[in-house]
């Protein structure tokens, strides 16, 4: 594994946690998914180049793919001060061994014209709100 892959994972670990703690219900969900998400962007090269308002377009990118997309359709995202965009791909629901309402799900983000690529699986809980599960 080499150093930038190391940070990617470490990351999005630590970005899962610190965005666990944001938010509540939908809200706390995005901030736990966008944080996985953000925090393994911002591990490797290509997310040192995100601001604020691009983090904010890739929450709602993500929220709206697990809530509402269609299976392997993309919920889009663009900056429009920074020209950073990227989109969000949910999969086809599936109810867990738990009997919990998941999604698969790939994030791609263009940032200075670099691409990165995330995947994981988000699972929604008996309160509504989604749990990043891998």
């Amino acid at each position: 594994m080499n150093k930038q892959t190391g940070g990617a994972l470490v990351g999005a670990g630590l970005g899962g946690l610190v965005g666990s703690q944001f938010g509540a219900g939908g809200g706390k969900a995005a901030a736990t998914i966008g944080g996985v998400l953000l925090g393994g962007l911002l591990g490797s090269e290509v997310g040192k180049s995100m601001d604020r308002a691009d983090r904010a377009y890739l929450d709602q990118s993500t929220n709206r793919a697990l809530e509402t997309g269609y299976a392997n359709s993309r919920n889009e995202w663009r900056n429009p001060d920074t020209g950073n965009y990227g989109y969000t791909v949910p999969q086809r629901a599936y109810q867990s061994p738990d009997g919990r309402y998941c999604r698969e799900y790939t994030q791609t983000v263009f940032i200075g014209g670099r691409k990165q690529d995330a995947n994981g699986t988000a699972c929604r809980n008996p309160d509504g709100s989604w749990q990043v599960v891998s």
